[in-house]
């Protein structure tokens, strides 16, 4: 895969609904330093919220997440979410960018937007890091299990986000949103989703703890040091709310049960002598830091199979907008072709917890 189509920022193309003059007319009037000559770029990744770097004289950066345009699945790309999260975590442990504003007003650039600060750092596509030393992943990676860890740690009441979600049941309400968004995106029948469909319901493990939670903690949604593996920023915080840790972790572990191909996954790698840590030791250190006593392998199998379901559903949802003509990435369509394989080894999973 060429990591490169994903990484780093190109210009933003002409003729969109962001139109720089009365973009950069508004910052003028809501915040300092936006003066000089405006330049918009837009980040290669994501498939989601479109996000865009914007320099004035080439001096100071900001970043701008909007909603995507035309017609939206109900609830879906929340910016208002993502800024009141990151605007509630400035004083914890876990890093986010600096917030800057809120704009509700859609006139600006089309849709709902928030700005915040530009972190400079590296981001990674490939969870193998090919261009690393070995030593290197291992520090990589354990700054990753630190943050999600201090993330289920922060008690949300005491950093205004109390309400932010309904701490219980968080796993079978996904299950009937996301249901309901991918009936609401379905463009082919997949046997395996309506499969998942049927029996999630019925096979959901207890939550046994509530948390605030990212709802995409993968190794691409991290902004790391130039030179340290230190993480500056938690980024793409869309899908947060107040929900089950477990099932967070679950999400985050896909990584090491997706194949390489087509899915940048770890399944099939050397895991020892790339310097990543091996699933069972990492879970543990995790549980650990968190305090959480360990589920069954049913209950395991079970969280991958729901997160896999997910994960299909926002494929679906992607090429639902590759469709409907308001993608906002010209890679989604490979994305959104990915939504049978993923429910396919979503089922695969509940297949094993069956047998658990």
């Amino acid at each position: 895969m060429d990591a490169a189509r994903f990484t780093g920022t190109e210009p933003l193309a002409k003729g969109g609904p962001v139109d720089p003059d009365r973009l950069q007319r508004y910052l003028q009037s809501a915040l300092p330093g936006c003066d000089g000559a405006l330049t918009i770029e837009r980040f290669r990744g994501g498939q989601s919220n479109p996000t865009m770097v914007l320099s004035f004289d080439g001096v100071r950066r900001l970043v701008l997440r909007k909603k995507p345009d035309g017609v939206l699945l109900p609830s879906a790309h929340a910016v208002d979410r993502e800024f009141r999260v990151i605007s509630a975590l400035q004083d914890t442990g876990v890093p986010v960018a600096k917030p800057q504003l809120l704009c509700t007003d859609e006139s600006i650039v089309g849709t709902m937007f928030y700005i915040m600060d530009y972190v400079e750092g590296r981001s990674f596509w490939e969870p193998w890091l090919p261009d690393l030393p070995a030593q290197e992943r291992s520090r990589i990676y354990a700054e990753l299990g630190r943050v999600i860890a201090e993330l289920h740690c922060v008690e949300p009441a005491k950093v205004g986000l109390d309400g932010f979600g309904r701490p219980d049941g968080y796993v079978a309400r996904q299950v009937s949103r996301w249901t309901k968004q991918y009936r609401a995106s379905e463009t082919v029948p997949i046997d395996a989703m309506d499969r998942l469909v049927a029996w999630l319901p019925d096979n959901l493990p207890e939550q046994r703890r509530s948390a605030l939670i990212h709802g995409d903690y993968r190794l691409d949604n991290m902004i790391f040091h130039p030179t340290e593996a230190r993480i500056l920023a938690v980024v793409d915080w869309e899908l947060s709310t107040i929900g089950d840790p477990m099932a967070d972790f679950a999400y985050h572990m896909l990584t090491w049960h997706f194949p390489r191909a087509a899915f940048r996954g770890l399944a099939d790698t050397d895991l020892g002598t790339l310097g990543i840590p091996e699933i069972r030791p990492y879970r543990d250190t995790y549980l650990e830091a968190t305090g959480q006593q360990d589920v069954s392998e049913k209950d395991w199998n079970t969280y991958l199979a729901f997160c896999l379901f997910r994960v299909a559903a926002i494929r679906q949802g992607v090429m639902k907008r590759v469709i409907d003509g308001t993608a906002s990435n010209p890679h989604a369509r490979d994305a959104g072709e990915l939504a049978r394989p993923v429910a396919e080894l979503g089922w695969h999973y509940a297949e094993i917890a069956m047998l658990a």
